[in-house]
């Protein structure tokens, strides 16, 4: 009988440190789904084996992430991008040799990385903040590879026309910065934001979980089914975030940004990468073909299937290329291990 008392006893007590952390998940899942998603970033980039740091110059923080060190191979720097930040690129880094040094800044303005009310937020005054950046830890002692996707493609791009230099190698993942031949589903959600003076909300600025999940098929044309409770909880974190994400869309769009890109492309020595989405209803896959033009000797990779939103959509494949790439160049000493 005692026996059997202690073993109820027991089951009791493993029921209970069971069921904690699941009332405490579903809690959060309930209640708080942003924290849920903050945690859900942390725990991933642990596993991952990425650590947080910060980067100090002149009273401006830079909040970067990274894993490896320094070698003899070229270190990869990431550039999330437009109201994004430097977890962007988890599902990337996933599939990436663990050797490589990599890392992953939040943009200007972004996530941890300092926000003032007089930064400029145009292209190149992002270009000049991530120089700030790479000189601050010392990136730039040799050259490295630079990888932007949207906003950051442009940064990018106009980054390694500005420092050429510094810039072994890049891959611009359906950047923004070029006149598209074609137009988009999002071209005309600019028209008609620019005919009502932008008094319309923009897509890319959801404030309600419905505009979240309108701004996800918008990006991606891989349907992802998202719960209500964690859209509520994507909407959650960027409110108060939504006054500064406009301020940048509105300098982004301006004459000295909108088409930074194709301005500077006949500025970029170093070998280049392009992936793009075929099915991109953002910034159209025309695009490609306007950077072939301008740098006939570029890498084109088009994937079919994807939308905008390549590193969410297609990570394995998207860090398989990148990869393909750099080894391609023999820009590495040593061998590379194949991406897992």
């Amino acid at each position: 009988m005692a026996a059997d008392t202690d073993m109820v006893n027991l089951l009791v007590i493993a029921g209970a440190t069971l069921a904690i952390p699941i009332l405490a998940f579903v809690a959060l899942f309930i209640l708080w789904p942003s924290a849920l998603i903050k945690i859900y970033y942390w725990y991933w980039r642990r596993t991952l084996g990425l650590q947080v740091r910060y980067a100090d110059c002149g009273g401006y923080r830079f909040c970067y992430s990274y894993r490896g060190k320094p070698g003899y191979r070229p270190s990869i720097l990431m550039l999330h991008g437009f109201s994004a930040h430097k977890d962007t690129w988890l599902t990337v880094v996933k599939y990436l040799p663990k050797h490589l040094h990599i890392l992953c800044v939040d943009m200007p303005g972004h996530e941890g990385t300092t926000r003032t009310n007089t930064e400029d937020y145009s292209i190149r005054g992002q270009v000049r903040r991530i120089h700030q950046f790479v000189e601050t830890i010392r990136l730039n002692r040799k050259p490295f590879h630079l990888i932007g996707t949207s906003m950051g493609g442009n940064v990018a791009g106009v980054y390694a026309a500005s420092y050429p230099s510094e810039i072994c190698s890049i891959t611009l993942i359906c950047p923004t910065g070029i006149r598209y031949p074609c137009e988009t589903k999002f071209d005309n959600h600019l028209q008609d934001l620019e005919h009502s003076h932008y008094t319309l909300s923009i897509p890319l600025i959801p404030s309600t979980p419905e505009e979240m999940e309108d701004m996800l098929k918008l990006c991606s044309h891989v349907r992802f089914k998202i719960p209500q409770q964690i859209l509520q909880g994507l909407v959650d974190v960027r409110l108060p975030n939504n006054d500064f994400y406009q301020e940048v869309f509105m300098e982004i769009l301006g004459e000295n940004s909108r088409y930074a890109l194709q301005e500077h492309l006949h500025l970029i020595t170093a070998p280049l990468q392009v992936i793009w989405g075929k099915q991109d209803q953002v910034v159209d896959v025309s695009g490609a073909a306007v950077v072939a033009e301008a740098l006939p000797g570029c890498r084109l990779d088009i994937l079919e299937g994807c939308g905008h939103s390549v590193v969410m959509e297609r990570p394995r494949r998207t860090a398989k290329l990148i990869m393909e790439f750099i080894i391609s160049l023999g820009t590495t000493s040593g061998p590379i291990k194949k991406c897992s």
